[in-house]
């Protein structure tokens, strides 16, 4: 009886694995197809070129790129802003960027006025011509983003929209719309695509400000 139950349990086992890996493949699959799609947009890549452009002017003139988003994407929003302080790949010097991030800060606002102004606060008090806000937004609907980049437009500040969907209120008030074609409802195929823009982006920027750093 012990062998026979062992039998089973390794066949029990087996068809698990073998299910994972199903699921893995096909996860997989699905991001290799959303980034293709993304290759092939040529909208998408010229909007990524012009952000670049935008960030990097703004920082050349003293200015800074700030970030917000949601989640997921403001760990991406963070992410963007410790890359640009710090360094990418090589040595060089450090880019102004802030991710709206402080506890204190969003704590303090949303307690005052708001989950929908902890954002925009932050804009208001910080924001200056010739700054650029990054507002990132899988849907492109999300309130407290769509208010920053609304106080983005009143202080004089330039807007880069990164989201999963055109056509949204993000979109709608941005200088520069990345539209990520996620190709499914779910946020995470836009946010996979989302962190690769963001690679893109400091790497455009710092080939423009610091070009020694590369050799093609």
């Amino acid at each position: 009886m012990s062998s026979q139950t062992g039998g089973t349990d390794v066949c029990r086992n087996r068809w698990k694995s073998n299910m994972q890996k199903t699921h893995i493949i096909s996860a997989l699959t699905d991001a290799q197809q959303a980034l293709e799609r993304l290759i092939s947009d040529e909208k998408a890549l010229e909007a990524i070129e012009a952000a670049a452009a935008l960030m990097a002017d703004a920082v050349r003139g003293d200015g800074k790129v700030m970030s917000c988003g949601n989640g997921g994407s403001l760990c991406d929003a963070m992410h963007f802003a410790e890359e640009m302080t710090g360094r990418f790949r090589s040595d060089r010097r450090a880019y102004a960027a802030v991710a709206i991030a402080d506890a204190s800060h969003i704590a303090c606002v949303g307690n005052d006025y708001g989950y929908e102004q902890v954002f925009s606060r932050y804009v208001e008090a910080h924001g200056r011509a010739g700054d650029v806000l990054l507002a990132i937004t899988t849907s492109g609907t999300s309130k407290n983003v769509v208010r920053a980049a609304e106080a983005a437009r009143r202080r004089g500040v330039r807007v880069v929209a990164l989201t999963g969907r055109d056509g949204t209120p993000i979109t709608e008030l941005a200088d520069v719309a990345i539209v990520t074609p996620g190709g499914t409802d779910w946020a995470d195929r836009v946010q996979e695509l989302h962190i690769k823009c963001i690679h893109i982006l400091i790497e455009l920027i710092e080939r423009r400000l610091d070009p020694q750093n590369y050799s093609d």
